[in-house]
Parts: structure tokens; sequence; C-alpha cells
């Protein structure tokens, strides 16, 4: 029997495959799935293996254990970013903008399903999906600023869901919304309650795979033509900004107000504050 104090961690994330359809389940549920470098890594060598493996998928299904879907980025994971130097934060954004192209380019569609909190850089895997399942008792926020941080990598994929007149709302509000103003932002298509969540998207992803793989991998090669928001300027630029503004004396105190439960010194206290 191994000993327990030397035992490997649990998987962050797992693949499951069924004949066309493949299942990629985010498994940090005592974590609430939030993201870290080896999580982001990890899924990246994930999404390369389908795409080039004999018997490559024909839909992908994106999902997560527990009550949330993913509560953005790890907490001792911005920790010690708080601490990185630029060159460090650079280079963890690009793993970061690697991963969300690599998910929106994938040759076959990408289904997500949502439930409980969808956070900060979770809403970037969202909207770098095809299609997007909701349960009702989704919560989604772009909660950056109220760090001191800018929703930068993810933007391009959020701007593209929800355009650039909400967007510019809900990153500068950093108010949480409904999985119904997710749906009607064009963030989610379908909702559903919680119970139903996984049965309505392995229904909608068994449809997909009724389809052709080639015509939908040429559909969405024409509209990624079509589209140019993930193309490589906007991604350096995007990485140049969050490595930037992680290490400006905002983005610090913010964070370390953050880990302490504090307020941060520029926010400020009004009058019909308890």
């Amino acid at each position: 029997m191994s000993d327990p104090l030397f035992s490997d961690p649990p998987p962050s994330f797992r693949l499951e495959q069924h004949g066309p359809l493949a299942e990629l389940i985010l498994a940090r549920p005592a974590r609430h799935n939030a993201f870290d470098a080896e999580l982001m890594l990890g899924l990246l060598d994930c999404l390369d293996e389908l795409v080039h493996q004999a018997s490559r998928p024909h839909v992908l299904l994106l999902r997560a254990e527990g009550k949330h879907f993913c509560a953005g980025a790890d907490l001792d994971w911005m920790r010690n970013l708080a601490h990185a130097d630029f060159e460090q934060n650079r280079e963890d954004a690009r793993v970061l903008a690697r991963l969300m192209q690599t998910l929106d380019e994938l040759p076959f569609p990408t289904l997500a399903l949502v439930q409980g909190a969808a956070y900060g850089g979770a809403l970037g895997l969202i909207c770098a999906c095809d299609i997007v399942l909701a349960a009702d008792n989704a919560r989604f926020c772009l909660s950056e600023v109220s760090l001191g941080l800018v929703p930068a990598v993810i933007s391009p994929y959020v701007v593209r869901a929800m355009g650039m007149r909400q967007a510019r709302r809900y990153m500068l509000s950093a108010e949480p919304f409904d999985a119904i103003t997710a749906c009607r932002l064009n963030v989610a298509h379908l909702m559903t309650s919680p119970a139903e969540l996984l049965t309505e998207g392995r229904r909608q992803a068994l449809r997909l795979c009724r389809n052709g793989p080639q015509a939908m991998k040429e559909t969405k090669r024409l509209l990624a033509a079509i589209d140019d928001y993930g193309n490589q300027r906007h991604q350096d630029q995007t990485v140049e900004t969050i490595a930037r503004v992680r290490v400006g004396l905002e983005a610090q105190e913010g964070m370390q107000a953050f880990f302490d439960k504090r307020p941060p010194s520029w926010r400020p206290r009004f009058k019909d504050e308890t």
C-alpha cells in the first residue's frame, strides 16, 4: 500500500472518450476548478493530443465536476504571480493565450456546460467554445478590475461573444450576471436546470456528431477567416497588457487586499456602505 503522505495529487482534469464524443472534465472541485499554470499546460497538451490522434473526435464537451464550473484563477497561483516579475507574468499570460486560441481553433465543435460560478478567466474558456449551455444557477463575472487587473487575454473572445458595447459595461463594472443575462448577451446559448445540464449537453453533442466532421471543420475554418478577433496582433497586445498591469502598483495592492480580505487602498468608501 502506498504511503498517503507521498501519494501523487489527484489529476486536475481528465479526458473521457465515448466514440466520436470526447469529454474534457475539470476535476478540481475542492478548488472550485480554478486554474493555475499546471492545469493550463495540461489542458494544452490534452487538446493538442486530441487534434493529432488518429481517431480524432467529432465533438468536444467541456464540463466540470462539483458545484462550480470554474472560479477563475487559483488563489495560490495568483499569489505567486503577484510577486513575479514582468517576464514571468508575460510568459504565464502567453500560456493562457495559447490555451484560449487552441480551444477556439479546434477543428471540431466544442460545447461547454456551465454550472455555478464562472468567473474571470473562465469566461475566456466559455467564449472560446462554439456552443454553451448554462444551468439556471450559473453566475458569471468579469471580475478582474475589482482586483486592479485587466481581463486582457480573454478579451478578444468575450468581446466577440457579447459585443463591444456590453463588454464595456461588464468588464468595467465587474458586476456578476445570471444565466438569463448570459443568454441575452450571447455568452450562453441555452439554459437548463442543473439536474438536466449533462443530459442536455450530451444530447446536443450527439446532434453535432451526426454532422459531417469535415464539413464542420471547414465551417469553423471559414468562420475564423471571416472573424479576426483571434489573430496574432490581438494576442500579443493582450499578453503584454496583462503582464504590465500585474506588476503595477495598483494590481499589487488589489491582489494583496484580496488575500488580506480588506478593501484596497484605492477603493473609496461611501456613506451608505456599512
